[in-house]
């Protein structure tokens, strides 16, 4: 008895039931969509799609890319922001010294956690407004948000750590404006695609390949990430994991490899990594997340709220859970008063040539994996994405975050089958909501943001099976940009060394090729004189007789 009712109830019964009845639901509501004003809008019919696959393609996006929300607020962070020495604690009738940005200081830590919960609020802003705009205007399927390359040279090179760069936070913004005007001009005009093509191929893919080792490079660092790598007097760099560190010249105190904050972010990386092998949706988001419920347990040697002020203030904060926050120190934090100096155009020439290859690169690459490129190499909705990409980067500055680009991640989206702009819109949607949990998400210690900035740079890197390292012409240039990106702590120089080395070795055959033209000119000149001189021989001739 107890077993027929068990086959009726899980065999034929009651689940089989449940799933036709979901079936015929499912198929009412994607007609009712497709049929309404928005499916017409968005052409789900057209395209032959529906509401629930393009809701399930939103979903895999947004659970592959929602790590960035927490990663681009803690890397912007590091710059220092618009924090500086006068957020300094200092003691009774004494001002605060240069190194308190650097040294561990309650005053201008408390700057900090507050530049970051406005950071993480504008990442969300720029990535909802960007994604829904793509969706409504360009009626793609792509994903934007600010981009894994731009912040890291805008946090590390231009504005350095807690601000020892040699440009400051508000004009690093008016840089990435002044680039996201830029690109919109020549977005409107039709150059995008044409500027990107002027630059050698094995330059354009090495130079994501090289950003990739930059920012899994700062991953693997004891300041921004993971702390399995640290300073070194006599090697530069050095294997540290340190339990303690000398906060004046960051030397290992008590030995190597003892930090229980790094064992516990290799057991996060170690949990991305499985996912990804098996192909499970939102991996870096399951890494992240289990790294940051161990850390906030109060009492323990990994926990991110330590029995300080500092910790006190942060543990009161995240107990809210909920919130709405209001951007106060980065919106609108822009300063034009120092595009005098030459820092700052070669900071504007080296983030509009990323964004050109960049951002048209993987727009091009969704098209493909989507299957709504055409035969000529375009795209339906190309010159609307181009602006929407652009107009994002502007509305990103405004707000306080670098450059918002399409995100690689959409592809996870158009493998679940996401074909129109309806995916993109939900996309926005989700962002929207995770706007009422700031307390949680600026809890995020860099422990567990460390293992996904590595695998970020794992991803990046599979472009340079395209590079032809047969040839010698395109293997060398490549490598340099490659290398120099990580070891010189510069995306720039990266980017400078490997087309001005692949300039240096095509002289040759440009100077080669130019004596050959020269020759073949000569030749014809003197083959029409000659022409000439006999014509005018034979009619001297005729004369004469």
């Amino acid at each position: 008895m107890g077993v027929e009712l068990c086959t009726k109830l899980g065999g034929g019964g009651l689940f089989t039931k449940l799933a036709k009845s979901w079936s015929k639901m499912e198929k009412g509501l994607n007609d009712c969509v497709s049929k309404s004003f928005i499916g017409r809008y968005f052409k789900l019919e057209a395209r032959k799609s529906c509401f629930t696959k393009e809701l399930r393609a939103a979903t895999a996006t947004f659970l592959t890319m929602a790590y960035i929300i927490t990663v681009n607020a803690t890397i912007l962070s590091d710059s220092g922001g618009t924090c500086s020495i006068a957020d300094c604690t200092a003691s009774l009738n004494q001002t605060a010294s240069p190194d308190c940005v650097i040294k561990p200081n309650a005053g201008y830590q408390n700057c900090l956690s507050k530049v970051k919960g406005d950071l993480i609020v504008a990442t969300v802003l720029s990535a909802m407004v960007g994604s829904i705009a793509m969706g409504i205007l360009a009626n793609l399927p792509l994903a934007l948000a600010p981009a894994m390359g731009p912040n890291a040279y805008l946090a590390y090179n231009l504005v350095g750590f807690h601000g020892s760069g040699s440009i400051s936070y508000q004009t690093a913004l008016a840089i990435v404006l002044v680039e996201g005007c830029a690109f919109f001009a020549i977005s409107a005009i039709g150059l995008r695609s044409k500027l990107a093509k002027l630059i050698p191929r094995s330059v354009r893919l090495a130079c994501a390949a090289g950003i990739g080792l930059f920012i899994a490079f700062v991953g693997l660092q004891v300041h921004q990430g993971v702390g399995l790598i640290g300073p070194d007097s006599s090697t530069l760099v050095t294997l540290t994991g340190c339990a303690n560190t000398n906060p004046e010249t960051g030397a290992c105190i008590g030995g190597k490899l003892r930090n229980p904050k790094l064992w516990l972010s290799l057991a996060g990386f170690l949990i991305t990594s499985y996912g990804l092998t098996k192909n499970v949706k939102g991996s870096m988001i399951y890494g992240i997340l289990f790294v940051t419920l161990v850390s906030w347990f109060r009492g323990t040697s990994v926990t991110y709220f330590p029995n300080t002020p500092i910790g006190d203030t942060s543990y009161n904060y995240f107990k809210k859970v909920v919130d709405f926050r209001m951007i106060k120190s980065t919106a609108g934090a822009l300063s034009f008063g120092n595009f005098n100096r030459s820092e700052v155009w070669v900071a504007l020439a080296t983030l509009f040539y990323v964004d050109v290859l960049a951002i048209t690169g993987t727009m091009h690459t969704m098209a493909e994996i989507g299957g709504y490129a055409n035969e000529q190499g375009g795209f339906e909705g190309e010159y609307l994405a181009y602006l929407v990409d652009a107009g994002s980067t502007i509305v990103g500055s405004t707000l306080g975050v670098s450059t918002v680009a399409t995100y690689v991640e959409s592809s996870a989206g158009l493998r679940e089958g996401g074909r129109t702009g309806l995916t993109a819109v939900i996309i926005g949607l989700y962002f929207f909501i995770s706007l009422f949990f700031v307390p949680l998400l600026s809890s995020v210690p860099p422990w567990a943001i460390g293992p996904s900035l590595v695998m970020v740079g794992v991803m990046m890197m599979k472009v340079v099976k395209d590079i032809n390292w047969a040839d010698m012409k395109e293997a060398i240039p490549a490598f340099i940009t490659m290398l120099l990106m990580p070891l010189t702590y510069s995306i720039a120089n990266g980017i400078v060394a490997g087309i001005g080395l692949y300039v240096a070795l095509s002289l040759y055959d440009y100077i080669l090729g130019s004596i050959r033209w020269l020759i073949k000119m000569k030749r014809m000149v003197d083959k029409e004189q000659n022409q000439v001189s006999a014509t005018a021989s034979v009619d001297s001739t005729i004369e004469i007789i």
